[in-house]
């Protein structure tokens, strides 16, 4: 049986080191995806994050860091502990290309389920990403306080 994987990529128009910084900090990262973190995302720590639109803490487990390049890290969905990698690539006129994989889970109906869930998470993640580094703007601010009724 094959496995799924997401794989999302964009193009953010800042440096590696502020988007590496943006991920990384709790401080910045709730601007844009979390509301809370227990700690920066470093190398062995276990952290614990807070959505806004969820009332538990999630708990990620970090794996590797390489400061301006990349942050693996596991987190539980479902019972099922996933590893995400994000690496992040210069390229023209100082912007970073951003690429995200979380991997991995059967193809099934609920590997199938999970594919279409976190890559519409992901592709949210970097779009937030961009608008909070570029712009400003934190667009999830109330965007998903429909899931709490």
């Amino acid at each position: 049986m094959t496995t799924l994987e997401i794989k999302v990529a964009l193009q953010i128009q800042k440096s590696v080191r502020e988007v590496f910084e943006a991920i990384a900090d709790p401080d910045k990262m709730s601007n844009y995806f979390i509301s809370k973190s227990s700690g920066r995302m470093e190398e062995g720590k276990k952290l614990f994050w807070k959505f806004p639109e969820f009332d538990e803490e999630f708990p990620v487990r970090i794996d590797k860091v390489e400061k301006d390049k990349y942050i693996s890290f596991y987190w539980d969905t479902d019972g099922n502990e996933l590893l995400v990698e994000i690496n992040l690539t210069s390229a023209d006129n100082d912007s970073t290309l951003v690429m995200i994989t979380e991997k991995s889970m059967e193809n099934n109906e609920a590997g199938i389920k999970w594919l279409k869930g976190n890559t519409e998470g992901w592709a949210n993640f970097l779009a937030s990403l961009k608008a909070y580094l570029e712009y400003g703007i934190n667009l999830r601010k109330g965007a998903f306080d429909f899931m709490k009724k």
